[in-house]
C-alpha cells in the first residue's frame, strides 16, 4: 500500500561490491544532477520514484546481496513505493538473461558500460563534458580514482574479464583533468584503482605507463596523499617504487593481492608467477622502499588445495608478515577456467583455512602495531564516532585497513579531512590510539 507521495523527479542509487562500483555510482550521478534528477546515494528517505541498483557478481555473497536487493526493491515496486527499478552494473551485465526471467518487475538492465543507453532510458542526455565528473559518495576529502577498466589477465579463478570486459586505460591528460578537478573540490587523498594498476598504459601507450602517470599526479596541487590499489605482481613495473620514493606525497603503500603461496595453486591459478619469485618480489619491493606497508588479499580452497599447499601458503603469510592482509574462500564461478574444475574443497575446511590465516595475521599485525607505540604518525582524519576522532595514517586505506583513535576532550578539536600529528601511546590488533601532537 503506497503511504508517501513519490518524488517523481528523484533518482535513489544503491551501489554495491567494491570501490571500482562506487566509482561508476559516482558518475551515474553526476549525469543525472547534470540532467536536472535530483539524485540521492542511498537515500533513507524512501521517496524516490526511480532505483537504480548498481549490483556485484564477484562472487557468490556478494551475488546474493545483489540478489536480495534487486528483490526488496522489486517488492516495493509491486506495492507502489517506486515506480521505476533498474539494475546496472556486474551482476546485471554477466546473468541479464536470467534476470529478466526470473525478476520480472524491473524495468531494465544494463551492463558495466551501458551508462548512455541508462541515461537514454530515462530520457536523460549523456553529457561528454562532464566526462570524468563525479558526486562523491565518501566523505569530501578522498575519493577513489579509477584509471582504466577492464582485465587481459587469464586467471582462473575470476570473472571480471566476463563483466568488466578487456582492459582499457584512461589517458593520462584526462586524468590529470580529473584530479585538477577534485581538488579544487577539497579531496585531499586519490585512491588509486583498477582491475590492474600495472597494465596502465600498455592498451594506450604501448609501455607500462603507471610510473609516468604517477609522477604527474604527485604535481596536481592539492592533492596530499595519493594511494595505489590491486597492483598485480607478475610483470611489476619496478619503477613505480622509485617514484615512490621521490615523491613525497604517494603514500608508502601497495595493495598487491597475490592469492596464494603455494606455487602448485599459483600455477593452476594461471597467476604467472611462483612462491619463489613472489617472496623475491616482495624483499625488493621492502628494499627499494624501506617501511611500505603490503596489503594483499588470498584465496583458501582452491579447487584442488591439499592440506600441504595450504600448509605452505601458512609458512609463507608467517615469514611474509604482511601489514595488511584479507583472505576470501573460493568461489566457484561459472564461465571461468576452474569452473571446469572439482570444487572439491568442502565449505567447512575453505572457512577453517580461512580462520587460520587471519588469526595468524591478527597476531602479525598486533605485532607490528606495538612496534608503533611511541612513534608520532601523519594522521588524516576521516569520521567522529562516539568519544573518538577516527583517521589513518599514510599506511592505511578507508574500510579495511587500521584506524588511529584520538580521544575527545576539552583541549583537542579535530576538524574532519584534515591532517594532525599524533603520537601512539596504544595499540591492539587493528586500531592505533594516540594523542595530538603540537607544533610538529
Amino acid at each position: 500500500m503506497k503511504t508517501k507521495t513519490l518524488k517523481k523527479n528523484k533518482v535513489n542509487v544503491i551501489t554495491l561490491g567494491c570501490s571500482k562500483n562506487i566509482y561508476d555510482s559516482e558518475v551515474l550521478m553526476a549525469q543525472l544532477k547534470a540532467n536536472q534528477f535530483d539524485v540521492e546515494h542511498e537515500s533513507m528517505e524512501d521517496d524516490a520514484s526511480i532505483v537504480i541498483i548498481n549490483t556485484c557478481g564477484f562472487i557468490d555473497n556478494a551475488k546474493q546481496e545483489s540478489i536480495d536487493t534487486i528483490i526488496r526493491y522489486a517488492e516495493a515496486k509491486k506495492d507502489g513505493l517506486v515506480d521505476k527499478v533498474y539494475v546496472t552494473g556486474c551482476l546485471s551485465e554477466r546473468y541479464k538473461d536470467d534476470l529478466e526471467k526470473e525478476i520480472p518487475e524491473v524495468d531494465a538492465f544494463f551492463g558495466t558500460r551501458d551508462l548512455p543507453r541508462l541515461l537514454k532510458t530515462l530520457k536523460a542526455d549523456y553529457k561528454h563534458e562532464l566526462v570524468g565528473e563525479r558526486l562523491l559518495t565518501t566523505p569530501s576529502h578522498y575519493a577513489y580514482f579509477k584509471i582504466a577498466e577492464g582485465c587481459d589477465r587469464p586467471c582462473t579463478f575470476c570473472a571480471i574479464p566476463i563483466m568488466r570486459g578487456k582492459h582499457l586505460s584512461t589517458p593520462i591528460e584526462d586524468l590529470i583533468t580529473q584530479a585538477k578537478s577534485l581538488a579544487a573540490k577539497g579531496v585531499k587523498e586519490l585512491m588509486l584503482i583498477a582491475q590492474d594498476l600495472t597494465y596502465y598504459g600498455l592498451d594506450i601507450y604501448k609501455k607500462r605507463a603507471l610510473a609516468d602517470l604517477l609522477l604527474q599526479l604527485s604535481d596536481v596541487e592539492g592533492i596530499e596523499w595519493i594511494r595505489l590499489h590491486y597492483a598485480f605482481p607478475s610483470g611489476f613495473p619496478m619503477e613505480v617504487l622509485d617514484v615512490m620514493r621521490e615523491k613525497k606525497n604517494i603514500c608508502n603503500y601497495l595493495d598487491m593481492p597475490l592469492q596464494h603461496g603455494s606455487t602448485r595453486m599459483l600455477q593452476a591459478m594461471k597467476r604467472g608467477t611462483t612462491r619463489e619469485k613472489t617472496e623475491q618480489l616482495i624483499a625488493d619491493i621492502r628494499e627499494k622502499v624501506p617501511g611500505i606497508a603490503l596489503r594483499t588479499t588470498l584465496i583458501a580452497g582452491y579447487p584442488g588445495e591439499t592440506e600441504a599447499d595450504f600448509q605452505e601458503m601458512y609458512d609463507w603469510v608467517r615469514r611474509s608478515k604482511f601489514d595488511r592482509l584479507g583472505i576470501f574462500t573460493y568461489s566457484h564461478e561459472e564461465n571461468t577456467a576452474a569452473y571446469a574444475f572439482e570444487d572439491d574443497v568442502p565449505a567447512e575446511v575453505k572457512k577453517e583455512r580461512a580462520d587460520a590465516i587471519m588469526d595468524l595475521q591478527a597476531g602479525i599485525s598486533y605485532d607490528l602495531n606495538q612496534q608503533k607505540i611511541g612513534k608520532t604518525f601523519k594522521v588524516l582524519f576521516d569520521r567522529v564516532e562516539g568519544d573518538y576522532f577516527i583517521g589513518r595514517t599514510e599506511f592505511d586505506s578507508p574500510d579495511v585497513d587500521n584506524e588511529v583513535l584520538v580521544k575527545k576532550s576539552a583541549d583537542n578539536f579535530i576538524r574532519l579531512g584534515d591532517f594532525a600529528y599524533v603520537e601512539i601511546t596504544s595499540a591492539d590488533h587493528y586500531d592505533l590510539y594516540g594523542e595530538l601532537v603540537e607544533g610538529v
